[in-house]
C-alpha cells in the first residue's frame, strides 16, 4: 500500500480528492490537510509515500511546501492552474493535475506514483543485475537498456545519458549519485564528479582520458580506480 496525503484548502476538492482516493485499491489515505503547514506537521509524525496537493493556498504554496521538504515524497500536483505546470516539473513531481480532474487522468497519475513506488522499493536480487532501468523525462517514464548507455553526463540538476542507439540523449532530473547507485559497478564505473561510462564502449584509454568513439573524457584523480576498472588491472 502507498501512503498518501490530500492538502487543499478547498473543502469540495478535497472532499473529492478523498472520495478518488478510496477508489484506487493501492492507496491508504493517512491524512487529509486544509493548507500547507497543516501538512508539514502529519510529516513530522507520518510516514508518507505521495502527497496530493493543490499549489494555491493561503500562507504557504504548494510549490513552497515542496522546497522546504528535506526528504520528499512523490508528488502529484492537482491545481486549477496549467501555468505552474514547467515550474511544478522542475521539482520532479510525479505528475500534473488540472483540475476538474477525470477519473481515468486521476488513475494513471496514480499508477505512474505506483511505478515509481515500485522502483524505488523493490529490493535488488543478490547477484542479478538489471538489464534496464526507467528514468523521468518528457512527462513519463523511459524505459533505458542499459548496453544503450555509452557515457552519462552531469549538469548540476539534471543528468544526460547518451546512447549508442540515437544521437539524441536523455535529459533528465536526478542527481548522478542516485543514477550512480542504479547502474551495476561491474558494467559502468564513475570517473568524473561529471560522467559516468559504459564498460564496454569504451575504445581507448590515455592516462588522464578516456574515449568512447571519437568522444574524450577526462579521469579525474578524484576517481583513482577508475582507469583500473576499465582494464580490468587493480
Amino acid at each position: 500500500m502507498i501512503r498518501c496525503m490530500a492538502v487543499d484548502d478547498e473543502p469540495l476538492a478535497l472532499e473529492l480528492l478523498e472520495d478518488n482516493i478510496s477508489k484506487v485499491p493501492f492507496l491508504q489515505l493517512v491524512s487529509s490537510c486544509s493548507n500547507a503547514l497543516e501538512a508539514l506537521k502529519v510529516l513530522e509524525k507520518e510516514q508518507v509515500d505521495l502527497i496530493f496537493l493543490d499549489i494555491q493556498m493561503p500562507g504557504l504554496t504548494g510549490l513552497q511546501f515542496i522546497q522546504t521538504m528535506r526528504q520528499k515524497p512523490q508528488i502529484i500536483l492537482i491545481t486549477a492552474y496549467e501555468k505552474f505546470a514547467l515550474e511544478g516539473f522542475n521539482l520532479d513531481v510525479t505528475d500534473y493535475l488540472v483540475k476538474p480532474v477525470p477519473l481515468d487522468r486521476f488513475i494513471k497519475a496514480c499508477n505512474k506514483a505506483r511505478e515509481l513506488y515500485e522502483l524505488r522499493t523493490t529490493p535488488k536480487m543478490p547477484g542479478v543485475e538489471p538489464e534496464f532501468i526507467f528514468v523521468p523525462a518528457d512527462y513519463s517514464l523511459l524505459k533505458v537498456v542499459l548496453t544503450d548507455i555509452k557515457w552519462i553526463e552531469g549538469l548540476k540538476d539534471y543528468i544526460k545519458i547518451h546512447l549508442d542507439s540515437s544521437t539524441k540523449a536523455i535529459i533528465t532530473r536526478m542527481p548522478m549519485k542516485q543514477i550512480e547507485e542504479m547502474l551495476p559497478k561491474s558494467k559502468f564505473t564513475r570517473i568524473h564528479k561529471s560522467y559516468i561510462i559504459s564498460l564496454s564502449h569504451v575504445t581507448a584509454i590515455r592516462k588522464t582520458s578516456v574515449f568512447i568513439g571519437d568522444m574524450e573524457l577526462p579521469v579525474s584523480d578524484s576517481y583513482p580506480e577508475a582507469l583500473a576498472a576499465i582494464t580490468g588491472k587493480q
